[in-house]
């Protein structure tokens, strides 16, 4: 089965407040030496940034926040470019960079964090890619987010953690198709990186 790393069903404040779609979550094998990549997804907040990072230099492979190579590549901050071109031309823009990354081998790579609620976007992953869903509460997110949620063109306005329950309700569907969920509420990214490796090495000997 998909195991549910970092606390059990009942703990978990995710799952009790947006069960997946499914009741049962499957886990897929991916022995290392088949891997090629990796994926984060999950709500904003929940450590995709830190956690790629940290889990890339463990296993000494490149990390690409995708967010952040956008903003490197337009000169552009990613709430002007919602605004100039809306959601739907980042999102393209965010599927063709990712696609493209996920086309090169030992990279972990963290896109925003609505890029896996679009049509086909976890589908057309090339074979030897592990999908890790870093599950978070939005209570959590809001506090690790901090004074910084305005900065998210999906989460400004007067109710940022009323944003981030209706975002949780809309992508769960899509996030619990991950290969992996890792709970981190509470979890330090490295303790999160080293569940992460930990599985994807529980094959080999």
């Amino acid at each position: 089965m998909r195991e549910i790393l970092g606390m059990s069903d009942e703990e978990s404040p995710y799952l009790q407040q947006y069960p997946p779609v499914s009741p049962f979550l499957h886990a897929v094998d991916h022995p290392m030496n088949e891997l090629e990549r990796c994926v984060l997804i999950g709500l904003p907040g929940a450590g995709k940034s830190t956690v790629g990072a940290d889990l890339a230099a463990q296993l000494a492979w490149s990390f690409v926040d995708v967010d952040t190579e956008i903003v490197r590549a337009t000169g552009r901050s990613v709430a002007d470019l919602f605004r100039s071109g809306g959601e739907s031309a980042f999102r393209a823009m965010e599927s063709r960079l990712t696609a493209e990354l996920c086309s090169g081998s030992h990279v972990v790579v963290a896109p925003g964090g609505g890029w896996a609620a679009q049509p086909g976007a976890l589908e057309g992953l090339p074979a030897g890619t592990a999908t890790v869903w870093l599950r978070i509460s939005p209570e959590e997110a809001i506090r690790r987010l901090g004074g910084s949620p305005q900065e998210r063109p999906l989460l400004a306005g007067a109710d940022p953690l009323g944003a981030v329950r209706k975002l949780a309700l809309e992508r769960t569907e899509y996030y619990s198709r991950a290969d992996l969920v890792v709970d981190v509420d509470g979890r330090a990214a490295a303790d999160i990186s080293r569940t992460i490796i930990e599985w994807l090495r529980r094959d080999i000997s």
